[in-house]
């Protein structure tokens, strides 16, 4: 009650300059772990990608410098070097200092941008320990130095030059993030997209950290046409991508298409390089009018009956899309701020469709024929796999609750508390069982490989007994039923060998519950176990355990004598207390918690690797895993 009574003017706090960016750093980037420092580097990264949509910039070099900071320079018009009068500094200061300053607010510096509040370079700035800044701009280099978003020394010339861009090179402060340790994959992802997404742009990442050497050179001639190319690794029903484009004053509007053999859609959206997740009037337009298209020629070429209709989902099975348009004043809405709202977009989109993709279908009839009747067929398989699916609802097997004969359930009611083992195999399901503690880890046994899901309808999937067990012991439905308050396990750990075919079981699982229980793995349940690779005995009991090959080395060097080293080639070789120690102890084991940064990372990922590709499988987890270290229950 004090507190209350003391409650007046002296409580009320006025933060300057950039203090509130470093009170509440979430506020500005979303988090302060591993999601939020990477979103720092894209933020210098987007000032020079509207360099490049302006047309002044066509080469961005990235680098992780070998002391761990990141250094983005670009060779487009560089940052305004003038003094803003108001202000009594130089555009940059302003720029790097001031919150909401920038040259995208409609003053004629951007046509299109991506950054639209001027909260991202100043930002950057503020959570950064030290951030040094040049600019080669009118014949002369201009230089000046910030400690966590304050000036060290006003802008000064410090040479001649007959180039022009910008160069940030900063360290994220880490009294804010919770690492400032970059991921390479991570980086390298987002910068492929935005070069996919700006044709002719030359990207280069380098990473130049003592043993972590490498160098990618980044160039798509061929725009979103080579996004769906690449993303399309399946066997395609087009020779090649359908690539259209439009554009007036305050727009661009750019798609690329492609059917394949697969059972999925897959559209990536894009508004000023900005991936809008959620979709919005740009993905509007585009769905109907295929729809649309495909019902008028179905119908004219006496395919369709006059009673028969093609739904959208009927229309875009086995579709790999890239929709990418560029407008002045993009409004965006949603749950996450990531789903385009000009209403005006739906039919610019819808009318570039209709004529361009409406044209070819018309000059081309025997992929228009293919097209439909794949679709007529999608229509009679989704038929079918609804009948399956209300079958099974009236079974009550998909909210059964006898639980499967091969879960080895927990006594722990309260589902908060409780975890799931998928394992790999009968037996080592036999020594999970054995070696668990049975009041919060349950263990459900995997025969083999389950069914790859990216490849088969519904019905198919509602057959097999493996995904069946899984469904009925989560509890949580699958697919628009799936409710994660009704999941009886707060953790879903996949628990496979430590080699390629336990990588391949673990990317089987994963596409399952990314297709069927997405908001499971949007929500942080599913984990990924790391078992350890090599055990080495040093006489008795004294054994260290080592999950990978460089600290193995490490240790063997450091010990007087060698000690029986044993490399374990599956989970079947531990037993019971072994696999506890090391796997299944929450005091001692390591977790992979799968990361969904964003869906349409992951959407990519399964979407590339699900074919016959297991090279690229085995890439999988380092790339789209992050180390959740030790769990406490």
């Amino acid at each position: 009650m004090s507190e209350q009574r003391n409650y007046d003017q002296s409580a009320i706090q006025v933060l300057e300059g950039l203090e509130p960016v470093r009170k509440r750093p979430g506020m500005y980037i979303g988090s302060t772990d591993e999601r939020g420092l990477h979103h720092l580097v894209i933020e210098v990264v987007d000032n020079s990608i509207d360099e490049a949509m302006a047309g002044y910039c066509d080469l961005i070099n990235v680098e992780i410098t070998k002391e761990g900071a990141i250094s983005v320079e670009d060779n487009g018009r560089g940052i305004p070097t003038g003094i803003i009068e108001k202000e009594g500094k130089s555009a940059v200061e302003v720029v790097l200092t001031k919150l909401h300053a920038g040259g995208k607010f409609g003053g004629g510096g951007y046509k299109f941008s991506g950054g639209l509040h001027g909260v991202g370079i100043s930002a950057v700035n503020a959570l950064s320990e030290w951030l040094d800044v040049t600019v080669c701009q009118n014949g002369k280099v201009f230089s000046q130095t910030y400690n966590r978003g304050v000036a060290q020394t006003a802008l000064k010339v410090v040479g001649d030059t007959d180039k022009t861009g910008t160069k940030i090179v900063f360290m994220p402060d880490d009294t804010i993030f919770e690492t400032v340790e970059f991921q390479y994959p991570r980086l390298l992802h987002r910068l492929k997209e935005l070069a996919f997404l700006n044709k002719g742009l030359k990207i280069t990442l380098k990473d130049s950290r003592e043993g972590k050497e490498q160098e990618d050179f980044i160039h798509y001639e061929g725009g979103i046409k080579e996004y769906v190319n690449e993303l399309n690794k399946k066997d395609a029903l087009l020779a090649e991508p359908y690539y259209m484009s439009t554009e007036a004053d305050n727009y661009q509007v750019e798609i690329a298409l492609q059917y394949n053999d697969s059972y999925s859609e897959n559209i990536y959206s894009y508004a000023n390089n900005i991936h809008t997740e959620e979709g919005g009037t740009h993905v509007d337009g585009f769905k109907n009018t295929i729809t649309k298209l495909f019902n008028d020629y179905g119908k004219s070429m006496n395919i369709l009956k006059n009673d028969e209709k093609l739904s959208g989902d009927d229309c875009r099975e086995g579709l790999v899309a890239v929709v990418s348009v560029k407008l002045t004043d993009p409004q965006f809405e949603g749950q996450t701020k990531t789903k385009l709202g000009n209403s005006f977009m739906r039919k610019v989109v819808a009318d570039a469709v209709n004529e361009s993709f409406g044209s070819f279908l018309e000059e081309n009839p025997k992929i228009t024929k293919d097209l439909v009747l794949r679709s007529i067929t999608a229509k009679k398989a989704r038929e079918a796999a609804r009948n399956a699916r209300d079958l099974t609802k009236r079974k009550s097997f998909l909210e059964s609750t006898t639980l499967p004969g091969k879960l080895a359930d927990c006594t722990e009611k309260n589902s908060k508390l409780c975890e799931v083992y998928l394992v790999e195999g009968d037996s080592a399901g036999g020594t999970a069982k054995q070696g668990r503690d049975r009041r919060f880890q349950a263990i459900m046994p995997l025969r083999g490989k389950i069914l790859n899901v990216e490849k088969v309808r519904l019905n198919k999937v509602l057959e097999s007994e493996e995904i069946k067990n899984m469904i009925t012991a989560f509890g949580c439905g699958i697919l628009e039923d799936c409710d994660v308050s009704k999941l009886r396990y707060d953790r879903i750990i996949c628990m496979t060998d430590a080699d390629v075919d336990g990588s391949h079981i673990r990317i089987l699982l994963l596409t399952f519950f990314y297709r069927y229980m997405r908001p499971v793995l949007e929500q942080g349940h599913v984990y990924a176990a790391q078992p350890p690779l090599y055990k080495v005995s040093r006489g008795g009991k004294n054994e260290k355990y080592f999950y990978d090959e460089e600290s193995l080395e490490e240790y063997m060097q450091s010990i007087d004598r060698k000690g029986e080293l044993q490399r374990y080639k599956g989970l079947g070789e531990m037993n019971a207390e072994q696999l506890w120690d090391t796997t299944m102890n929450p005091e001692t084991r390591t977790l992979l918690q799968v990361s969904m940064e964003e869906a349409k990372n992951a959407d990519e990922v399964f979407t590339m690797l699900m074919g016959d590709e297991p090279e690229l499988r085995r890439q999988f987890i380092e790339q789209n895993a992050t180390l959740a270290g030790e769990l406490d229950v």
